[in-house]
């Protein structure tokens, strides 16, 4: 049987004495069995249920930064998203425990030692400049945690704020090149060499300016049909902007809906909408219409084996198949151009700046924040080139006023 995430601590008897086994550590409720007992139990599930670091600084020791730890990575996984947990544990486990995963007391953690923290993270070349600045305000986050459950000490936690993010060209460390749109025709050199469950997802990210998540994970029952105006409306579940903006429905239009109906068609509401079976069943069927010979009885066989059996392929796409299957298609159309003609290598990120770019031009910077569902302009302004559009256009057609036909101005 699995072990259950967040089951609490058992009711157990050592002797005459009722305890309960805690990270480590045994505590005593009173007499096995006695009235007194349960209640001191009860009490001690409902204290870790609301504070889960209450009773790891109870006792005589302090709380150590390994516990503190553990208790942070429980508590990110139950209130934030995946994505949020995962850059958590990577900071916390791949580099904060593994120098002091030993019993270094939380109070003891100092600025130094979150700069030797830092330190790896560089040595380590995984991650660039502003990663590191992300993660080391992560693990700065964990101590104000232990500071409001009563854990650390308000002193520690504001000692590591007086640590400064490193700044540009930093020794050891690197930047990577701002992230630009793919141009509208690599991504129409693309679609052919897609499957076509592929490429509705692209035109229908392109069309949008959505977020690759928001594509691959909507199911059938996020998109309501029932409001009568001639819109669809698909509602994410979640997204990373959800804290500050809360819920806010993509609607879809005409052109979106061509894209999204053949999806549509004999599903339940919690199936996909874009799905890698239905990828792998149009690449068979293009497979067939294509085949220039007959089938072979083994063939035939075969055919009978894969429809008996239930596809191993996964009900959603994910980050890593999504682009997989982009990459794969680039690779299959470069077979068929030159050199000079040759898809340059994109990933669906891209879609989204080029959707930004794209919808500034035509509808302006605010109705661009409102699509990409950025909380501020300057967001938006990270994702879109169109500023320097601009610019190049006033470049092109600016005169100037001081000219004359014959020289100076008299």
């Amino acid at each position: 049987m699995p072990k259950l995430p967040n089951r609490p601590p058992k009711y157990c008897r050592l002797k005459k004495y009722a305890v309960v086994y805690y990270h480590g550590k045994t505590y005593y409720l009173g007499d096995y069995g006695s009235p007194e007992s349960k209640t001191a139990y009860s009490r001690f599930v409902a204290e870790i249920q609301a504070n889960p670091v209450f009773y790891l600084s109870k006792g005589e020791t302090e709380i150590c930064v390994k516990e503190l730890a553990v208790a942070f990575l429980d508590h990110t996984k139950a209130t934030q998203d995946i994505a949020d947990y995962k850059h958590c544990r990577t900071a916390v486990v791949d580099f904060l425990l593994k120098l002091y995963g030993d019993d270094t007391p939380a109070d003891a953690f100092k600025p130094s030692c979150l700069k030797l923290v830092r330190e790896e993270m560089i040595r380590s070349r995984r991650f660039c400049r502003n990663t590191i600045n992300k993660y080391v305000r992560r693990i700065v986050s964990m101590f104000m945690w232990g500071v409001e459950n009563d854990s650390v000490p308000e002193t520690t936690w504001r000692a590591l704020k007086a640590v400064k993010a490193l700044p540009k060209s930093y020794p050891g460390t690197f930047d990577h090149a701002e992230r630009e749109g793919v141009p509208k025709h690599v991504v129409a050199a693309t679609l052919p060499f897609l499957a076509p469950v592929v490429a509705a997802m692209v035109q229908l990210q392109y069309l949008t300016g959505m977020r690759p998540s928001e594509v691959f994970r909507m199911t059938v029952g996020d998109i309501d049909q029932s409001r009568g105006n001639g819109l669809w409306y698909y509602v994410p579940k979640s997204h990373k902007t959800e804290r500050h903006i809360g819920k806010k429905p993509i609607p879809l239009g005409a052109v979106h809906q061509a894209l999204i109906e053949p999806y549509l068609i004999g599903k339940n509401p919690s199936e996909a909408v874009f799905s890698p079976r239905t990828a792998m069943e149009e690449r068979n069927a293009e497979k067939r219409a294509n085949r220039k010979t007959k089938l072979t009885p083994s063939q035939i066989a075969k055919e009978k084996a894969r429809a008996a059996k239930p596809s191993p392929y996964n009900e959603f796409y994910d980050e890593n198949s999504y682009r997989k299957a982009i990459e794969y298609a680039i690779k299959k159309g470069n077979r068929h151009f030159p050199d000079s003609d040759k898809i340059p290598h994109w990933h669906p990120y891209l879609l989204r700046n080029s959707a930004a770019t794209d919808i500034e031009l035509e509808h302006g910077l605010d109705v661009a924040q409102a699509q990409l569902g950025h909380t501020s302009a300057n967001m938006t302004k990270r994702y879109s080139s169109a500023q320097l559009k601009h610019r190049e256009k006033m470049a092109r057609e600016q005169v100037n006023p001081f000219a004359t036909k014959g020289g100076s101005e008299k």
